[in-house]
């Protein structure tokens, strides 16, 4: 027998029980340590207020800030409806604090396994989170609360989050048909009962395409004649991140279009990247030809491009689906072997759409960017693949928050 041929295992495989032996170990370091935690936070003033309160009707649960675009109008939505909510989050600085709200409860709990030992131990009849792995690491499902709800933070694949990342969710409220599929084939590989599913849509992006459909009526709608295209170079950080891979040369050939250019690092870049961003800076730092954007809201830069060159990001489909606005591309470098769709026969939704939006950013064609980027704007195959992308991702256009919000609290209803 070749013993070699039979302990043979592929990578995709070795990968997916590389990921699984990882999290049985982490799950067992965590069970000790969160009997520590959970002891500490028990006999702390926190506890002792939830222990005699009454069970939450809503909770909120955000993970980050950066979230607080995805929140925003559902919690507007409940705010008007009167419904009583409670948002808990783990940035000190979440601008959900600064709202001032009378039926909604905003409050700060902490960061890291302070949060999430307040989170396990919490009562309430329903949470809905942008967080995935619930039941996986930290963040257990406790046993006071009734149901989880899941609504994602992007317009693409739901199936890439790390493996199991949806799977203790009681219910997920997705935007395409196509994600439909790939959860339903995850349960039925895993044989996990089936969640709840609702397509209700994008909110975030519903109040984004608002905002934009509204500034466009009042406007002309039209750039002058004599008015140059303007680029937004919007980089991710890392190894495969545009300027870390093309830096300088690719700057340069931006320049040489003689159009206008912004670029837009990642916020991570200037604190991961520190010296290469500052050194891109103090070398093209000609306001006539560059200029950098830091602004928190990105809502501006990208409405007055006409062109976003970028990595394997979301905001690819935040751009072109809202803005109308073709995109240019780098090919991704996805292992995808640590997320769900390494279980998932079918190609990636991201993947097949992509050369419907714009062009990719090659290393043999950086030099001639001129010529990609007015093929991108002058074609018109791009402005169908936008409306096919649109068609496949984004349902109930205008409508989501409302549609997210009714079904929360019939919910809730129903669970009371």
């Amino acid at each position: 027998m070749n013993y070699a041929m039979f302990l043979y295992i592929d990578p995709a495989t070795g990968g997916m029980l590389f990921t699984i032996l990882f999290g049985m170990i982490s799950a067992v370091i965590y069970v000790f340590r969160s009997l520590i935690l959970k002891l500490k936070y028990s006999i702390g003033s926190d506890h002792k207020k939830m222990s005699v309160s009454e069970k939450l009707p809503i909770v909120i649960f955000s993970d980050h800030k950066r979230y607080w675009n995805v929140f925003e109008p559902i919690c507007d939505e409940l705010e008007n409806r009167g419904q009583k909510t409670y948002y808990y989050t783990m940035s000190e600085d979440d601008p959900a604090l600064e709202k001032k709200y009378n039926n909604i409860t905003c409050e700060y709990i902490g960061n890291g396994n302070k949060a999430f030992s307040k989170m396990n131990l919490l009562k309430a009849y329903l949470v809905l989170s942008t967080t995935p792995s619930l039941d996986v690491f930290q963040w257990k499902r406790s046993k006071d609360v009734n149901y989880y709800v899941h609504i994602p933070h992007m317009a693409n694949d739901i199936s890439v989050y790390k493996m199991f990342g949806l799977d203790y969710y009681d219910s997920i409220l997705l935007s395409g048909e196509y994600q439909v599929h790939q959860i339903r084939e995850l349960e039925r590989l895993r044989n996990l009962p089936a969640k709840d599913i609702e397509l209700v849509g994008i909110p975030y992006m519903d109040v984004m395409k608002k905002r934009f459909d509204m500034e466009n009526k009042e406007s002309t709608g039209h750039k002058k004649p004599d008015d140059k295209v303007t680029v937004l170079l919007a980089p991710s950080w890392g190894d495969n991140g545009i300027l870390k891979k093309y830096g300088e040369r690719m700057i340069d050939s931006l320049i040489n279009t003689g159009y206008n250019i912004i670029i837009r690092p990642h916020p991570q870049s200037f604190s991961s990247e520190k010296d290469m961003i500052e050194a891109l800076m103090n070398k093209y730092n000609d306001r006539r030809t560059i200029e950098w954007n830091r602004d928190n809201d990105n809502y501006e830069v990208l409405k007055k491009s006409d062109i976003l060159i970028s990595d394997f990001s979301g905001v690819i489909f935040d751009y072109t689906l809202v803005y109308d606005k073709p995109v240019i591309y780098t090919e991704p470098d996805f292992d995808k072997s640590v997320y769900d769709c390494a279980w998932l026969e079918d190609e990636l939704w991201t993947f097949s759409i992509l050369d419907k939006l714009g062009l990719e950013l090659k290393e043999d064609n950086i030099d001639n960017i001129k010529t990609i980027i007015d093929e991108c704007i002058s074609n018109d195959k791009y402005t169908e693949g936008r409306k096919q992308a649109r068609r496949e991702t984004w349902v109930n256009i205008g409508k989501s928050t409302g549609l997210v919000v009714d079904y929360i609290i019939d919910k809730y209803n129903e669970l009371l």
